[in-house]
């Protein structure tokens, strides 16, 4: 005989009419006061707009490529940013962050500048909305403060309301995480040794300056170029495939385009580099692949037996990090 289903116990917490339920573990009661469990109650919505994913969060923004590379491919890079309104009086600047100490989402220093951090876990599926709620709250905080990571307002502004569309947008990568610091070379004690283990581990990295988005770095077995693409997937694969059926989607002796991954919407292909082979090097290889492709690009012409086989082998080696 089955047995009896026992009736779920009533909270002894009253309900709650306004404002946010807070989030507590799945298995726990709601806190809303329903009796029920949390993923059977308020978890479900919450559950919800975790995974609408905002495909492109960064679209429309200057400078989306090198968003995607600073979110996912770089370790220590700084770009300063401009609001459409301006900065308040009491904010004399606004700079975006690869990564911040403690990974913080925003930090408000003594003097009242403002750091956001790129690389953190968010609420919900668009990134660009979790961010501009981080920096709306940056710029009221209290200097001196790190900004806590809270759920973003569903509605609420987006980076692309937030940011001027006409500034520029061009990254400066650093050798290590000195920006953390007013005068990192006066750090001590703890914070010095922090500072020395992030930069033990990020990978030296280079962004070229002679075509967008492209940046190299060195690993222990072989350096990689990683180039994020505005294209098409269709189009790009396509192209792609036109030049690696052709032998022309190297960048020199000794370098290979391995395949590519989706990051944000977009497309990355990644090239294998000689170790001896420096970011300096690459610039003048990049360069006329970029013209290569811009002729792949403008051919809509059907692939070719060899092209298809080509594609197919470049597809298969992709994979999505978001």
């Amino acid at each position: 005989m089955a047995k009896k289903r026992r009736p779920q116990p009533q909270s002894a917490k009253p309900q709650l009419v306004d404002g946010e339920v807070p989030v507590v573990g799945a298995r726990e009661p709601c806190p809303c006061g329903s009796g029920r469990r949390y993923k059977a109650c308020h978890g479900r919505a919450a559950a919800q707009a975790a995974t609408e994913l905002v495909q492109r969060p960064f679209e429309g923004l200057a400078g989306e490529c090198d968003w995607v590379a600073l979110r996912e491919l770089v370790p220590a890079a700084t770009v300063p940013l401009t609001l459409a309104d301006g900065l308040p009086e009491d904010v004399p600047s606004l700079t975006l962050a690869t990564v911040l100490p403690m990974a913080w989402p925003a930090l408000r220093r003594e003097d009242g500048a403002v750091m956001i951090g790129l690389q953190n876990d968010t609420a919900s599926g668009d990134l660009s909305r979790d961010l501009a709620d981080v920096l709306r709250r940056a710029l009221t905080s209290e200097p001196g403060q790190p900004v806590p990571a809270e759920r973003a307002e569903s509605g609420g502004p987006r980076l692309q309301d937030l940011l001027d569309p006409e500034a520029a947008f061009v990254p400066e990568v650093h050798e290590g995480f000195e920006f953390w610091l007013p005068d990192a070379e006066s750090a001590s004690g703890e914070v010095a040794a922090s500072l020395e283990r992030a930069n033990a581990a990020a990978l030296p990295t280079a962004r070229l300056t002679g075509v967008e988005a492209a940046y190299w770095c060195r690993t222990p077995e072989k350096n990689h170029l990683r180039w994020v693409m505005p294209h098409s997937e269709e189009r790009l694969m396509n192209a792609l495939a036109r030049l690696h059926a052709a032998g022309a989607s190297g960048l020199g002796d000794g370098t290979r385009l391995v395949g590519s991954f989706r990051a944000h919407g977009l497309m990355v292909p990644v090239w294998d580099l000689p170790g001896a082979m420096t970011a300096e090097e690459c610039e003048k290889p990049a360069r006329g692949f970029a013209e290569r492709l811009g002729d792949a690009l403008a051919d809509e012409g059907p692939l070719t037996a060899d092209e298809r086989r080509a594609r197919s082998g470049l597809t298969n080696r992709q994979i999505t990090l978001s």
